[in-house]
């Protein structure tokens, strides 16, 4: 978290509206495409869940790929996972109770009939612990893999193994629990 907020303070310095230095295309490159992807998910009404949405993919990325660099990553730790659905699914009903008001989102659980009111109460806990595992558990598999290939093969063998897993997997997790979390606010505002 201290070098994620040391890297934004740098990134953020001595930023202009002409004559842009090529740091802060880049950034306002990477900026720009993650608002329009969460924009286009939630719409014009979810638009103000999207710093959210875009902290937490951040969070992710940034945990996962600190592998790399020898750290054990946070989202190894079930108790990080289980903060970050916890939060994400405040935010989700949040939502759809910000949009709805009180009488529509209680109303929202007996839809489409009556008959489904427990189900739906039921997935409010269900959510979390979906965001949760699959995190925790593709990133602890990912971490027990490489484990076994640096036991078989520890000299050079590893490294392709090594930039799949940090790399690709590590964001794809990523980016799995932030589109599932807009996919769950876009269902609880609609």
């Amino acid at each position: 978290m201290a070098a994620m907020t040391i890297l934004s303070i740098i990134f953020v310095r001595d930023l202009k509206v002409d004559n842009i230095s090529r740091k802060q295309l880049i950034l306002e490159t990477a900026v720009g495409f993650l608002n329009d992807f969460f924009e286009d998910i939630l719409g014009e009404r979810g638009k103000r869940y999207i710093p959210y949405l875009m902290t937490v993919a951040l969070y992710i990325g940034i945990a996962n790929l600190i592998g790399l660099a020898g750290l054990k990553p946070p989202t190894k730790d079930l108790t990080v996972t289980a903060a970050l659905a916890i939060m994400s699914i405040f935010l989700i009903e949040y939502s759809g109770f910000h949009q709805k008001g009180l009488k529509g989102w209680v109303k929202s659980f007996a839809e489409p009939m009556p008959l489904i009111a427990p189900i739906n109460i039921m997935e409010i806990f269900i959510k979390p612990v979906s965001l949760c595992m699959r995190l925790f558990g593709n990133v602890i598999g990912a971490f027990v893999v490489m484990e076994l290939v640096k036991m078989v093969m520890p000299v050079i063998f590893p490294i392709p193994f090594s930039l799949y897993f940090d790399i690709f997997d590590g964001l794809i997790q990523a980016y799995v629990f932030v589109f599932l979390t807009a996919l769950f606010m876009k269902e609880a505002i609609e």
